[in-house]
């Protein structure tokens, strides 16, 4: 009775929040371009699914990804699952510790980016654009594993306390050398590949491993620690796909080259 109460207050809230879509979508048309609407029981129909789908996912996300995520970093980061017995108090715990969480991050982080909607749309369009120069799982196994890297880093980050300014000034100093000599194909591509990861998928399970990690480490706070985990999720992608387009050059270059040697 608590979950179907919980349900329709978040259909409610979410058709407060698709309103303003909704409202500057008919406005334009009506008021500004003066056409009316084609196919309008088909569009009523497709608000429609994206308001209950929204409703369920969001319900989803606090039913079930949010404690799966908190749970498993609670879990990875007991002194009883890390050193086998309870007498070894985690009072000045290093660094290599936490080995499993760092494996569970990458493995989170790779397995989520893989099955992001926004970056299998984008893999598919980019693809069909380049006229097959860009691979679909080639950008999309990219992707992942700079997500994989870059949460992994993030739980080292939270483990360590160290700023996260430093992480992130660092990473765009790389990605801005690596814009310098990469094929113009792929850099805004790349961009554009650190934004898509953020989306339905990722966002809650490595949100809500960030905020676990913080709660259960000592001496870590979840405000200033908890979060930042995104950010990772967002830089790498851009360092990893622009390093695929880079060997992928190398190697279309050196295969030329010696096709060349035996030509001659």
């Amino acid at each position: 009775m608590e979950l179907l109460q919980y349900l329709g207050e978040t259909v409610i809230m979410t058709i407060l929040d698709v309103l303003p879509i909704i409202s500057i979508i008919f406005g334009f048309q009506i008021f500004i371009l003066r056409e009316s609407i084609p196919h309008i029981k088909n569009v009523i129909i497709g608000f429609a699914y994206v308001l209950v789908g929204l409703a369920f996912f969001l319900v989803g996300l606090e039913e079930a990804l949010f404690p799966i995520g908190e749970v498993m970093a609670q879990q990875l980061t007991d002194t009883a699952f890390m050193y086998g017995h309870l007498e070894r108090v985690a009072e000045t715990v290093h660094w290599s510790d936490y080995k499993w969480v760092y494996i569970f991050a990458a493995a989170i982080g790779f397995s989520t980016t893989i099955a992001e909607p926004a970056l299998i749309a984008v893999a598919i369009k980019a693809n069909q654009v380049s006229g097959g120069a860009i691979s679909v799982w080639g950008l999309r196994i990219a992707v992942a594993i700079g997500v994989a890297i870059g949460i992994a880093l993030g739980s080292y980050r939270i483990v360590t306390g160290t700023p996260l300014h430093y992480y992130i000034i660092v990473g765009y100093i790389i990605v801005i050398f690596q814009t310098m000599v990469t094929p113009r194909l792929i850099i805004a591509l790349a961009y554009d590949s650190g934004g898509v990861t953020t989306s339905t998928v990722t966002v809650p399970l490595v949100t809500a491993l960030g905020l676990g990690l913080a709660s259960t480490i000592p001496g870590r706070s979840a405000l200033i620690d908890g979060f930042g985990l995104i950010a990772f999720a967002s830089l790498f992608p851009i360092i990893t796909v622009m390093a695929y387009a880079q060997i992928g050059q190398w190697v279309t270059e050196r295969k030329k080259k010696e096709d060349e040697d035996d030509d001659s």
